[in-house]
């Protein structure tokens, strides 16, 4: 079967999305970035193929009483940015969780959040895509080294893995271990959220 399916690590291409426009000296109000045009983004950047699926992986979201605006900030924007990556023919699947955590930092206590387990769904569904052959070309668009070993096994099993990453800090793991890198400029980026 000739598909080709693009993975998103949403958390991760949401946060290489915010570093762009930190580079760029643009800032953009919290919500705002929900409202991305990915459909946009894609079609200049992956014109030469296919997609029939594109699934963009979340964690879930926890109410944490010590940070409520933050909680609930985090909350509406994902709800509002799955409903616009839904409009656009996305898969919004959520795996994994985000977890709040006390650390200790000059003495002080801070609560940071960890997403945990996006990767590990990423992976199992890629192998197993692979293992199936369910998939003869998968785009992944994520900068976690943690997923060179899935690449690895979805290489072995004769499928092409395209690393969709950033020309702001590619990751050079997933560069060498995938058969072809495609870099995001930062003029796209830009555009896809509105601007310029």
């Amino acid at each position: 079967m000739d598909k080709t399916v693009l993975f998103i690590d949403g958390e991760n291409f949401i946060h290489k999305v915010e570093d762009v426009l930190k580079k760029e000296d643009v800032k953009i109000k919290g919500k705002s970035l929900s409202k991305i045009n990915l459909n946009f983004l894609l079609e200049k950047t992956l014109e030469k193929y296919k997609v029939s699926r594109k699934i963009f992986y979340v964690a879930k979201l926890h109410f944490h009483p010590k940070t409520k605006e933050k909680s609930i900030k985090l909350i509406l924007f994902q709800r509002y940015l799955k409903t616009n990556l839904e409009k656009q023919g996305f898969e919004f699947l959520i795996a994994g969780n985000v977890r709040a955590q006390e650390i200790k930092v000059d003495h002080k206590t801070k609560l940071i959040f960890r997403e945990k387990g996006v990767d590990v769904k990423i992976a199992v569904d890629l192998v197993s895509m692979a293992a199936d052959r369910l998939l003869k070309t998968a785009i992944l668009c994520s900068s976690d080294s943690d997923l060179q070993p899935a690449v690895q096994e979805a290489r072995k099993r004769n499928v092409e893995v395209i690393y969709l990453g950033f020309e702001f800090q590619p990751n050079k793991g997933l560069t060498y271990t995938t058969d072809h890198t495609i870099l995001f400029r930062n003029s796209e980026i830009l555009k896809a959220c509105g601007i310029k």
